[in-house]
């Protein structure tokens, strides 16, 4: 079974930045993501549409490079945690996160009983259509599984140290968009209820061995400011964001040495 050196890498102290892919699923966007460094690719099914065919078939693709494939599921529910990792997942961001026993719930899709409740199916895409001894599949699932719970409303920033708390969670990452929007102070990122916000999720995050993570955020020094201050899983930006600034600059460059 494959590997998650995402997961290994944040539990040595180190950090990993990836891309975020909302609209182009190509055959070839995991090479692509690949090729320009990202440590990870992080695929979106709350706000793309995109479906649980096209999401098998990403990962498939990312299985063949080596490159960690992550999803976010729409909502907190069992049918998208679990089915995201039978297709080929190697962690699953959940949106909305807000109290302990979401959290908790979340971590019991992703673990085989008895420690939680997600169903068996061996030899299939997750362990790589290998045979094997079950107990070390769902071992090496257990350990491998990046569990990332996005937290982007000011009840979950007063519950952090509740969710913190909850084995099994291993990222907790600012939607720094949805905050910024509930807080009334919409795309102010820099906003000082903002960067305590951030500095508040940090606290719990040492407090109980988790991983800061940081999103929505896409201007240099904001993602500097979170990234000095302990932001170490970072969404670098989209497949669109990405494409639309570096067609902008072209297209500015050209203007500018146009006779």
């Amino acid at each position: 079974m494959q590997p998650n050196p995402v997961k290994t890498k944040l539990a040595a102290g180190g950090a990993a930045f990836g891309t975020m892919a909302f609209e182009f699923f190509t055959p070839s966007l995991a090479q692509i993501v690949k090729a320009a460094g990202a440590d990870f690719i992080l695929y979106d099914m709350e706000h793309s549409g995109v479906g649980v065919e096209t999401m098998k078939a990403q990962f498939a693709s990312c299985r063949g490079i080596g490159l960690p494939a992550f999803a976010r599921v729409p909502a907190t529910q069992y049918h998208f945690i679990a089915r995201m990792l039978d297709v080929g997942a190697l962690g699953i961001m959940v949106p909305m996160v807000e109290t302990r026993e979401q959290a908790e719930l979340i971590v019991s899709c992703t673990r085989y009983p008895p420690t939680g409740r997600r169903g068996a199916a061996f030899g299939f895409a997750h362990d790589d259509y290998l045979g094997g001894s079950v107990a070390e599949k769902i071992a090496i699932a257990h350990e491998r599984t990046l569990v990332i719970c996005l937290i982007e409303t000011e009840l979950g920033i007063r519950n952090i140290d509740k969710i913190a708390a909850v084995p099994g969670v291993d990222v907790l990452l600012i939607g720094t968009n949805d905050l910024s929007l509930e807080m009334g102070i919409a795309g102010q990122y820099g906003d000082p209820k903002v960067v305590q916000a951030y500095e508040t999720v940090l606290a719990a995050c040492r407090k109980h061995g988790k991983h800061l993570g940081m999103g929505g955020i896409y201007d240099h020094p904001t993602m500097e400011k979170y990234v000095r201050m302990g932001a170490r899983f970072v969404l670098g930006g989209s497949d669109v964001t990405l494409l639309m600034a570096g067609a902008q600059a072209r297209a500015e460059f050209l203007r500018s040495v146009h006779p």
